[in-house]
């Protein structure tokens, strides 16, 4: 399991649109996934040790942005065929056991963690209400373990800027984690 670091944040690079399928059987792009200030989207996984341990603050971070009318998506891409436990149906499940309050959506073609040039999970693209990216960081101070309760909210903190301002903090710490799981072409 290679761990590694997003790219720096490219501002005001667009969103590419996808359509996906979520664990609830409805499909979603970047229209039905948006909020009026902004859009969050996250590749993540089920297997993922960073994942993990970050969950439950994601959770809570989403509850707290769509107050602020910044929509999430959750994305997984990994090979589902070499990662069992990223399959549809563990997405199902582990979604309902955490009580996810965003979509959480199979990317079974790996083309939008292509497009997005997503690298490990978890992966933050935290865009304004233009769907121009001004976030490409990390949730928190947390790594394989859970970060005091009491650290900065990174991820937070900038998606909540943007919602105010339309523009991201210029200073952010790249998200760490498990690479995605390509397929062999």
């Amino acid at each position: 399991m290679a761990n590694l670091e997003t790219p720096v944040c490219n501002f005001d690079w667009k969103a590419p649109d996808f359509d996906l399928l979520g664990v609830d059987k409805k499909r979603y792009n970047l229209t039905t996934a948006r909020g009026k200030n902004g859009l969050l989207v996250m590749f993540i996984c089920n297997h993922c040790p960073y994942v993990k341990a970050i969950r439950e603050r994601i959770i809570r971070d989403v509850k707290e942005l769509n107050q602020h009318g910044i929509g999430a998506i959750a994305i997984m891409s990994n090979d589902t065929a070499i990662y069992s436990e990223d399959s549809f149906n563990n997405m199902t499940l582990v979604a309902e056991k955490f009580n996810f309050c965003f979509p959480y959506v199979l990317d079974e073609t790996q083309q939008v963690a292509n497009a997005y040039g997503a690298v490990c999970t978890p992966d933050f693209f935290g865009f304004n209400s233009n769907l121009e990216l001004q976030y490409r960081g990390r949730l928190d101070a947390s790594g394989k373990e859970a970060a005091l309760l009491s650290v900065r909210r990174d991820l937070f903190e900038g998606m909540l800027q943007i919602a105010k301002t339309g523009y991201g903090p210029d200073n952010q710490i790249a998200s760490i984690g498990c690479s995605i799981k390509w397929r062999e072409k």
